[in-house]
């Protein structure tokens, strides 16, 4: 299993990939997240209001997602982080197996 990080600038563009990797059974869900963000960009501090998305997936189906996500950004630079959890309780693990194929 590995949880991916990634955000969009508006909820219904984040929304949209979500529902696409359920139906493809890419992910098993995703949680959105809003949020206050600032970052260095072209060389000054931006601030900007933006939606975090959280995937649980499989690690196998990465680079579809990575994809998905970057074909389907608004971003120039998307983000796009996996990481794979230490400890993950077995039913959760089983469940996201199954919904993913």
């Amino acid at each position: 299993m590995i949880v991916i990080l990634t955000t969009f600038q508006k909820k219904s563009e984040a929304a949209k990939v979500g529902k696409d990797l359920l139906k493809k059974r890419l992910v098993a869900c995703y949680n959105l997240i809003p949020l206050e963000s600032s970052y260095w960009w072209k060389g000054k501090i931006e601030e900007a209001k933006e939606f975090m998305m959280i995937l649980k997936a499989q690690k196998k189906d990465y680079g579809k997602i990575e994809s998905i996500i970057i074909k389907s950004s608004s971003y120039e630079t998307p983000e796009v982080i996996s990481v794979k959890p230490d400890n993950v309780n077995k039913l959760y693990l089983d469940w996201i197996s199954a919904e993913t194929k």
